[in-house]
């Protein structure tokens, strides 16, 4: 599985390196220095989808957390790192999942009612993705000449759409985490991590309890909707300075299949690649010039550095302070002058 997202990420690499050299560099960079400093606004703006997000894993919460000891500023950290994590390094779109609930386990004791809220938040997520995507088809058919790519789209998105329906009825009706937890047992050992880790009996009735809240899922759907609406503001703020605007609903359509199609190809580390060319393909059937698209695929990237990267920074600054603290002697209450 490493050596597969090694090979897809050097294809990838490959697929910009090619982008870059085919629509030049200098006209880009030209591009860049029109648009200016205010391209730098695009990191604290993308604070506001992210406090959408967190409200929305906020609400899954309550049950778990009534009392508020995770606070909305921690949870606002988690979920940029959980975002990072998943944007910017090669866990096909789930390690960031793995690594809210340990962040989240940092104030909240309870393992499995922790991850319950994530696996249902990200189901939820995925339904907010299909409604995102098929809003963005909508106005592409009313915006783009040629629509051969935007069917292909279509397409895919209805044929993937038994899969999460058949997740959903296993998470809402089966004994999913019992059935992996024993079979973990008679594979690995009954002391294996796995099992030791979780109550599967237990995670299994954490996630049907919020599956038999409806209010507080479409709470949470609603919440996530917003954040990914408001984040289409990057793309139209960025299209703005580059001197190419266009409407707030086709740089709706431009986002919503740009992020259909670099989560379709999840394989790909951080999309390298696949992000550029579908900002491209999409910009162009929106009438955006390939030389403008390509400016605002570098500019998405950028941005999603220059706000991830320190964020993993300081996650990774968190652990070390945890690794610290979980080898320091304990402390007997004598002092060294006794």
């Amino acid at each position: 599985m490493k050596r597969l997202a090694y090979l897809s990420g050097l294809a990838g690499l490959l697929l910009l390196i090619i982008l870059v050299v085919r629509e030049g560099w200098p006209e880009m960079l030209a591009a860049f220095r029109r648009a200016g400093w205010p391209l730098l606004l695009l990191l604290p703006a993308h604070l506001v989808p992210l406090v959408f997000d967190t409200q929305a894993w906020r609400v899954l919460l309550e049950p778990v957390d009534p009392k508020r000891i995770a606070g909305f500023p921690f949870l606002l950290w988690v979920a940029a790192i959980r975002e990072a994590v998943n944007r910017l390094l090669p866990v096909a779109n789930i390690g960031g999942e793995i690594v809210g609930v340990r962040l989240g386990l940092l104030r909240m004791s309870d393992t499995n009612a922790v991850t319950a809220t994530v696996i249902v938040e990200v189901l939820v997520t995925i339904v907010v993705q299909y409604l995102f995507c098929g809003l963005g088809i909508v106005l592409m058919m009313h915006i783009a000449a040629g629509m051969n790519q935007v069917w292909t789209i279509a397409a895919g998105l209805l044929l993937s759409l038994p899969l999460p329906v058949l997740i959903y009825l296993l998470l809402r009706h089966g004994a999913v985490f019992e059935r992996l937890e024993a079979w973990a047992d008679r594979l690995l050992g009954e002391y294996n991590r796995f099992s030791l880790g979780l109550d599967g009996v237990k995670l299994d009735a954490d996630i049907h309890r919020l599956f038999a809240d409806p209010w507080r899922l479409i709470r949470a759907l609603a919440w996530q909707l917003a954040g990914y609406l408001v984040s289409t503001f990057e793309t139209w703020f960025a299209l703005t300075l580059l001197g190419h605007p266009v409407s707030l609903s086709t740089a709706l359509a431009i986002e919503a299949l740009t992020q259909a199609t670099r989560h379709a190809v999840f394989i790909v580390p951080a999309g390298l690649g696949i992000q550029e060319a579908a900002v491209m393909l999409f910009g162009h059937l929106a009438g955006v010039g390939s030389d403008v698209s390509l400016s605002l695929a570098l500019i998405k990237r950028a941005r999603e550095i220059l706000f991830g990267v320190p964020v993993l920074l300081w996650w990774q600054w968190v652990e070390a302070r945890q690794l610290r603290k979980s080898k320091s002697p304990p402390d007997t209450g004598i002092s060294d002058s006794a």
